[in-house]
């Protein structure tokens, strides 16, 4: 049996290629483009091929960390909302106080409200004691 639309790997490489029609280029001295040029080829490929695959990959690996960065603010948001709920709800029980249900309501509506800002000035602070060297 005849195996339909067989294709060889040059024809698939050319096909590939092809849609590869926005040039992006970058300056390097001839020493770079030197070293480059070298490199690529003692990895069997096309300088030009090996660029992409380094600016592909370099443009993957920035975006999933930037990805990562965001959940870990979230987790460190909601970190805070804890400690901030925890703080206002504890403190007038270990006083002896009784908070009602609205009170509780309340303080939660202004957890959800405040949790942003107060994250992010804990990190100002963390980012100002780094710098101060303390």
């Amino acid at each position: 049996m005849a195996v339909l639309n067989a294709k060889s790997d040059l024809q698939v490489a050319e096909e590939r290629a092809a849609h590869r029609v926005f040039p992006v280029t970058a300056k390097l001295t001839k020493d770079e483009r030197k070293a480059v040029t070298d490199f690529a080829r003692s990895h069997g490929l096309a300088r030009g091929q090996w660029m992409r695959d380094v600016i592909l990959r370099e443009l993957r690996e920035v975006l999933l960390r930037e990805a990562r960065r965001k959940d870990d603010d979230a987790v460190f948001i909601e970190l805070i909302a804890t400690r901030m709920l925890m703080v206002n709800l504890l403190k007038p029980l270990i006083l002896g106080k009784q908070v009602s249900q609205d009170w509780i309501t309340e303080a939660m509506a202004a957890v959800r409200r405040e949790k942003r800002k107060a994250a992010r000035d804990l990190m100002q602070q963390y980012a100002d004691e780094a710098a101060g060297g303390q």
